[in-house]
């Protein structure tokens, strides 16, 4: 894989919706996400990096596997990004050594062609969201299997999991299914410290400023509406049988330039993640 001396030459992200940048951004303006914000962090260090992201929304594990990791490997990617699996864990009948398993063929493909690997632990859902907290024994299972499976191929793991202020709510968008701007800015500052990228610390994983508590007339109204608003059409949807994904495809399947800030934009489809100035700045958390 063509490495550079100081760090990474082609960068390649797979995965579901988190990893496309659902929650930061729009399909109107674009999607960043955490991946593209990682690119603008390495970008720094690695000019002329090159950065591809093949994620999809709504992918299970298995899909992810099958669809996504032989594009990777046709890109020569040096470091990929695998996150996988909470579509799967949302499910009846989830099984968390399977799942994980099927996210290890990925981390084992992709290391023996000499890339490097890197995925993140999930935090616990039901911080998030009350209503989900049965899911927490899942998310813990799922997320030991992946530290094992990660352990056996030499895959770093950003450990956004045991940091606290992975479930402040502000970190996350109004559907408590996936990050906000701010909780994609933390993802990408974990993985890059857990990659070792020059300039990258462990401040992702400071604590927000304190803010008072809501009333409890306010958190009762909020899982209401949040219940009727996100959580009933997700449910819907998997009972019809279908995908928040169904007929789309990959935002920035090619390899392109993470071009600074200023600079001429990326092909339409491409993302967000054409701008690079010192790494990504976090967004306000009041």
């Amino acid at each position: 894989m063509p490495r550079t001396e100081t760090g990474y030459a082609r960068y390649v992200a797979l995965g579901d919706s988190q990893t496309e940048g659902v929650g930061d951004g729009d399909d109107v303006v674009g999607l960043r996400g955490f991946a593209d914000r990682l690119a603008e962090h390495l970008a720094v260090a690695n000019p002329g990096l090159l950065y591809a992201n093949l994620a999809v929304r709504g992918r299970l594990a298995g899909q992810v596997v099958a669809e996504q990791v032989e594009q990777a490997l046709a890109l020569r990617p040096d470091l990929v990004t695998v996150i996988a699996g909470v579509n799967d864990l949302l499910r009846p009948g989830f099984d968390a050594a399977r799942v994980a398993g099927q996210v290890e063929e990925a981390f084992a493909a992709l290391s023996a062609a000499g890339a490097q690997v890197a995925t993140a632990t999930f935090p616990d859902i039901g911080r998030i969201a009350p209503a989900a907290r049965p899911l927490r024994p899942r998310v813990l299972a799922f997320n030991a299997h992946i530290r094992q499976a990660a352990a056996r191929h030499g895959v770093v793991v950003a450990e956004t999991a045991l940091s606290d202020v992975a479930a402040d709510p502000r970190l996350w968008a109004v559907d408590r299914l996936h990050a906000g701007p701010l909780g994609h800015a933390r993802i990408a500052a974990a993985l890059a410290e857990a990659l070792g990228v020059p300039g990258s610390d462990d401040s992702w994983s400071h604590p927000l400023p304190a803010r008072p508590d809501p009333s409890a007339l306010r958190v009762v109204s909020t899982e209401v509406a949040w219940a009727a608003g996100f959580l009933g059409p997700w449910l819907g949807r998997r009972l019809r049988g279908r995908s928040s994904g169904d007929g789309r495809s990959a935002k920035r399947p090619e390899l392109l330039p993470v071009l600074p800030v200023g600079a001429e934009a990326v092909p339409p489809g491409a993302g967000a993640a054409g701008r690079v100035a010192g790494g990504p700045a976090e967004p306000g958390a009041s």
